[in-house]
């Protein structure tokens, strides 16, 4: 076997070999020998087949099989001959070619390594935190909210019709063609109205009702409706309104601070304190989220320089390619279909974006080791139930959809990400802060 093995960068390799047909039939003897010693074969004792048999029996199987151990031949030797570490390459080897031919088969390979990145000291180019100011305003407005929020429903003394915030209480039955369908009837039944809870018309045609009014409405339940027998289909409601109730106002004041914060001795004060935290660490969360990370990993992409894995780069750009396809129209993908340089074109577009995304991951990858930054599997598993149970889907279906799909690996690593970039704007508010108190001192 003629091996031959070169370093194209540091982060890919190419190999080229020339495998003799005679080597392969050896293999494949020698793997037919193996399996007539486990195969029971009908009219042989256990593992007394004759290999003739067993070559009959298993074909082409043991061909491939055969190739495949050839393969694994050529890889173990240029990782010798190139002295590669087993832990630096990533994924499985490329097949650029496989020839076969009467004396030999000719293949290539490529090879992507790890890419060796070297951090320095990057305080730099991590950008500047000002800590959001939150105004009185803001403070005032989001106790209102939950002040109204907490207000309670009573029912209304005065007689007077329906109105939009109202909560009514009432019965109801809905009739297709005439006849009640399944899962259409209910009594003292409380809805919010201008919720949009209900099918669309719904709510609008109860406002002006008064307490013990019955009326018939009639609406259209929506094309997409999940039940099919409904979806698209005009009905009607014969409705009864058994009470109507409004929100009671609530007196913002020390006691709605105690009620709120779950303390005897609470102030309103303190719950205006308790506000402006609140508020000033969700403007730092979308200063981070929106703003302060996305140029923190630009600036890293643009500072460090070092060869990226194509195989990486190429399957990133397949990604993307699939999720641009999922969102095309049936015209543009037949377009694609019939135009292979629309598709060529097409990867050439997101390579860019492919290329800083992969270059993005092995940077925040070394600076996850080098900053002690990391996700255990455990920390993961309750990320992904936590916004599965938040969605309404079923978390243990869930993570077994992420893990067939092979998405755990991504997924934890976008949490490192996450937790890595926080760190270090973090440690740079820390830092400013703290020589902003000396500097006062």
């Amino acid at each position: 076997m003629e091996v031959t093995a070169k370093k194209t960068d540091s982060a890919n390799v190419s190999v080229e070999a020339k495998i003799a047909q005679s080597d392969i039939d050896k293999k494949v003897e020698k793997i037919a020998k193996q399996a007539a010693k486990q195969m029971k074969i009908d009219g042989f004792r256990p593992g007394k087949a004759p290999v003739s048999v067993i070559k009959k029996r298993l074909g082409e199987k043991l061909v491939q099989d055969a190739e495949a151990e050839a393969l694994r031949d050529v890889l173990d030797q240029a990782s010798k001959e190139l002295e590669l570490d087993a832990e630096k390459i990533i994924g499985e080897p490329a097949v650029t070619k496989f020839d076969r031919g009467e004396e030999f088969i000719e293949v290539e390979l490529k090879l992507s390594l790890r890419p060796e990145v070297e951090i320095g000291e990057i305080r730099h180019i991590v950008p500047d935190v000002e800590t959001p100011e939150v105004s009185e305003d803001e403070v005032r407005e989001r106790i209102e909210e939950l002040a109204e929020a907490q207000a309670p429903f009573e029912s209304v003394e005065e007689d007077r019709g329906l109105e939009e915030g109202d909560l009514a209480v009432f019965d109801f039955e809905g009739f297709l063609n005439g006849e009640p369908f399944e899962g259409g009837k209910a009594e003292n039944f409380e809805l919010r109205i201008g919720s949009g809870q209900f099918i669309p018309g719904f709510e609008e045609q109860m406002i002006g009702m008064k307490k013990g009014e019955e009326k018939t409405i009639e609406v259209t339940f929506p094309e997409d409706y999940r039940n099919e027998k409904l979806a698209g289909k005009e009905v009607e409601f014969k409705i009864r309104l058994n009470d109507i109730k409004a929100k009671q106002p609530v007196e913002i004041d020390d006691a709605f601070a105690r009620k709120l914060l779950g303390k005897e001795d609470a102030t309103l004060a303190d719950l205006e304190k308790e506000i402006e935290e609140q508020l000033r660490s969700e403007k730092l969360s979308e200063l981070y989220n929106e703003e302060l990370k996305p140029r923190l990993v630009e600036a890293l992409v643009e500072t460090f320089e070092f060869d990226l894995p194509e195989s990486v780069v190429e399957q990133e750009i397949e990604m993307a390619l699939r999720n641009k396809v999922q969102q095309m129209s049936e015209e543009e993908l037949a377009e694609l279909r019939e135009n292979e340089e629309k598709v060529k074109e097409l990867r050439e577009e997101l390579r860019g974006d492919a290329t800083k995304s992969v270059k993005a991951t092995f940077i925040v990858d070394a600076l996850a080791r080098k900053e002690g930054v990391e996700v255990s599997d455990q920390e993961m598993m309750q990320t992904i139930y936590y916004e599965a149970m938040s969605m309404g889907q079923d978390p243990q279906q869930t993570f077994e959809y992420y893990q067939k799909q092979n998405l755990l690996p991504a997924i934890k690593m976008a949490m490192i990400e996450d937790r890595l970039l926080t760190k270090l704007l973090n440690d740079k508010k820390e830092n400013k802060e703290e020589t902003t108190e000396k500097e006062e001192a």
